[in-house]
């Protein structure tokens, strides 16, 4: 009898373990999308080593902003919503209204990318492919142990993209010694890659993913402030780690002189780099980060709408609601979504500055909603100067979301 306490404390800590690595890799995960991988192909190509200048700024920047963002709803126990609600009447509702749009138009590319993923796997039609791989992620939010299961796919699939990644990497030769060069001294520099880049690695829903799945976890408040921190900052090096390896594999066969298809680059790298093989493995990993980021933009969606008091299986339910809502909206159109995907780019860059700057004002004026705890003036500095940069990534998506 003397033993259980303790044995229950150790299953506590491991489950509790258990959901900071999800909350760790479903930030990261969110991030590592279709839109991604073409982002950091494209860059690649267009300025070859000098792009490590730019993922190194944006990793700088992005930890900047997940830094502040998960500290201020850690600390509180409180989603980002509710603590809007706070600020100002309606805020929290505003904030909900853009992050689950924004992640309705965005899942339908999530969709879209699996359905790519399986087609350059298996040969599979690509809306089969997608709807295939949303009742994936909706078993996922329908099991039994929904939270579990959660954590340990995004883990599991996440480990595999950088895994598979960094094999075809090693196979084609990047110029390493360049690409270290280039981050200190770049050849040329384009603020437009890295501000895009951090758009898309930190806008929208992709915000709040593991700052909320950290509430989950039940590490929240004022003496958890370590493991938050390290937690945000671990989320943003996985996500860097990716973007690194896939630069490199890129990087190697163009400098090995291979000519990529611009309309598929980063496909078209992996087989110039292995082959068929190296086909079929970047098909494994755009389902990977396509599937991860469905789960990630229906999970964090959802708990948008809903609260800290709402029933795990409503949570659930609704979210597998959401996948099937995007799904069916992938299979019926007649073209793939680019139209869409521009327009949910554009808007999350719309909502960060939105979101952000209500969680920096809490930092700074509402010590209540933060049990007491005295925020750090050096945290906050850094976040209002990324606060700032947010705002220009806002300016630059009114313009093409003027045009839609």
């Amino acid at each position: 009898m003397g033993e259980t306490p303790p044995l229950k404390e150790a299953v506590t800590s491991a489950s509790r373990r258990s959901a900071l690595l999800g909350a760790i890799f479903l930030m990261a995960t969110s991030a590592i999308g279709p839109g991604f991988i073409t982002q950091t192909a494209t860059f690649t190509v267009q300025l070859g080593a000098a792009f490590a200048c730019a993922i190194v700024l944006s990793i700088v920047v992005d930890v900047a902003v997940q830094l502040n963002v998960w500290r201020v709803i850690g600390v509180a126990g409180r989603r980002a919503h509710e603590l809007a609600g706070e600020v100002a009447p309606g805020a929290g509702w505003l904030l909900a209204g853009l992050v689950v749009i924004g992640g309705f138009v965005f899942n339908i590319g999530n969709v879209a990318g699996a359905g790519l993923g399986t087609d350059a796997l298996l040969g599979l039609d690509p809306r089969w492919g997608g709807a295939v791989s949303a009742v994936v992620a909706a078993g996922i939010f329908l099991s039994h142990r929904a939270g579990i299961a959660l954590d340990r796919v995004v883990v599991l699939l996440g480990l595999v993209m950088i895994v598979a990644t960094t094999a075809i990497a090693i196979t084609s030769s990047p110029p390493v010694g360049e690409s270290l060069r280039n981050v200190v001294l770049p050849e040329q520099f384009d603020f437009l890659a890295v501000t895009t880049i951090i758009g898309g690695t930190v806008g929208g829903y992709i915000t709040y993913a593991g700052a909320h799945r950290l509430l989950d976890s039940g590490t929240t408040g004022p003496e958890e402030v370590g493991a938050i921190s390290r937690s945000s900052v671990v989320g943003i090096l996985v996500t860097g780690v990716m973007r690194v390896v896939l630069f490199l594999a890129i990087l190697g066969v163009i400098a090995g002189g291979s000519v990529l298809d611009e309309s598929n680059p980063a496909g078209s790298a992996f087989e110039a780099a292995a082959g068929e093989a190296g086909l079929r493995v970047f098909g494994l990993i755009l389902w990977a980060a396509a599937l991860t980021s469905v789960i990630g933009a229906a999970y964090t969606s959802i708990s948008f709408v809903t609260t800290s008091s709402t029933p795990a299986r409503t949570r659930n339910l609704l979210t597998v609601g959401f996948i099937a809502a995007t799904t069916v909206v992938f299979v019926v159109i007649e073209q793939a979504p680019v139209t869409l995907l521009v327009f949910a780019g554009a808007f999350n860059g719309m909502i960060l500055p939105i979101g952000f700057g209500l969680l920096l004002w809490i930092a700074w004026r509402r010590r209540d909603l933060l049990h007491g705890y005295r925020y750090p003036r050096w945290l906050l500095l850094i976040g209002v100067l990324a606060w700032l940069l947010t705002l220009y990534l806002a300016y630059r998506s009114f313009i093409p979301l003027t045009e839609l």
